[in-house]
């Protein structure tokens, strides 16, 4: 059932990608900052976080190995349990290519069980990394990865040194899954937009709080959540079928996540259409 597209009010997920040294983790502290409300830190550099505590206020949880997938979604239920409003993963890559990180474990799981066999153990390890990705993306906060970049030297003019940052140390295709992937230069702490769904951020400019509040502005002008679960329990009112039953109710309990009592109206509608819905499709 097509309807006219709108832009609804959204959750930020930005990715700060970029070689050691380019300021990632202070400049996601600076939007983060910038978006307000209370802000959490997952912390796998060695505290290197905590090093800003005099800029920012925030908590923080540091992240040692083994780096699972199952210990970052750990981490980000319970940041969205305690009240926060954005929670930033400093760093992402370790999730990947850390001690216990999917890359390694994928290694160990080959061995053991499929005779080295590297690309059978991924239908195993792949289910595990999306189902973090699907708790960044569904996740009832603002979400900002720092991403390390695999690094290249080059030679600039005057025989200067310059680190490039290059591909980004996490699975490929991961950029997909941000609203904005913001590549930072190491020299300058420059950012550039390699991807960005806000039409924000034009060539480079350095990160500041009002790069924060910028993107809030954005994320909070579509439409309101109130506004999209009227729509919502509307169409699960007018569900003319269970597989429209169905896809109308996914849609608006995953709108509703974490507010209890819209759930409960969701689940309510859904019931009263289901036994309106069962005479008519067992006399068809």
């Amino acid at each position: 059932m097509f309807k006219k597209a709108e832009r609804k009010q959204a959750k930020l997920r930005l990715a700060l990608a970029g070689p050691s040294g380019a300021g990632k983790t202070y400049s996601a502290l600076l939007i983060a900052k910038g978006l307000g409300g209370k802000i959490a830190v997952l912390d796998t550099e060695k505290g290197s976080a905590s090093l800003y505590s005099d800029l920012v206020n925030f908590d923080v949880v540091d992240l040692t190995a083994p780096f699972t997938p199952e210990r970052y979604i750990e981490v980000i239920t319970a940041a969205e349990a305690a009240g926060y409003d954005t929670l930033l993963i400093d760093s992402y890559s370790h999730e990947w290519t850390g001690p216990g990180g999917c890359l390694e474990d994928n290694e160990k799981l080959a061995h053991s069980k499929f005779k080295g066999n590297t690309w059978a153990a991924w239908n195993e390890t792949t289910p595990r990394h999306r189902k973090l990705t699907n708790k960044i993306l569904g996740s009832s906060l603002h979400i900002i990865c720092t991403m390390r970049s695999k690094t290249e030297t080059v030679q600039g003019e005057g025989k200067k040194i310059i680190k490039l940052g290059m591909k980004s140390e996490q699975r490929d295709g991961t950029d997909y899954e941000f609203t904005v992937v913001l590549d930072v230069a190491h020299d300058s702490h420059e950012a550039v937009a390699s991807k960005d769904r806000t039409r924000l951020f034009n060539g480079y400019e350095v990160i500041t709080e009002e790069t924060g509040r910028k993107l809030i502005a954005w994320l909070n002008g579509g439409t309101s959540v109130k506004d999209q679960l009227v729509d919502l329990i509307a169409d699960i009112a007018n569900a003319k079928d269970m597989e429209a039953l169905h896809s109308a109710y996914s849609a608006a309990y995953s709108t509703a996540r974490g507010d209890d009592e819209a759930i409960a109206r969701i689940v309510s509608a859904k019931d009263k259409r289901k036994s309106e819905l069962s005479p008519q499709q067992a006399s068809a």
